[in-house]
C-alpha cells in the first residue's frame, strides 16, 4: 500500500495493520523527515493511548493533523504501536 499526498510518497509498505477503517504504516516505511509533530488538542491529552498527531510538511505545504500515531499504546492497540496512520489529505491506497 501507498500513502501520498499531492502524488508524492510519503509511505510504502506491505506491511500493513488495518484497525477501525484505517491503514498503519511501520515507521520504518514513512518518511519521517516530512512529519511535524502538532500541538497536542485536549482531546488528544484524554485519548488513552496517547496519541501524537503530525502536520505532513511537503516543500512548504502544510497538511495539518494529516498523520498520527499513538506513543502508549494499551492493549488493545498495541498492534498498531510504532506505527503510523494517515487521513484527511494523505491518500491511502
Amino acid at each position: 500500500m501507498k500513502a501520498t499526498v499531492e502524488g508524492r510518497v510519503i509511505a510504502e509498505s506491505d506491511d500493513i495493520v488495518e484497525c477501525g477503517g484505517y491503514h498503519y504504516f511501520p515507521s520504518s516505511a514513512v518518511r519521517l523527515d516530512w512529519l511535524e509533530k502538532a500541538p497536542k488538542t485536549e482531546s488528544d491529552l484524554e485519548c488513552p493511548h496517547g496519541v501524537q498527531f503530525y502536520d505532513v510538511v511537503i516543500d512548504g505545504a502544510r497538511h495539518a493533523r494529516a498523520a498520527w500515531s499513538y506513543e502508549a499504546p494499551h492493549a488493545s492497540m498495541s498492534h498498531v504501536a510504532r506505527r503510523f496512520g494517515f487521513w484527511e489529505d494523505v491518500e491511502v491506497s
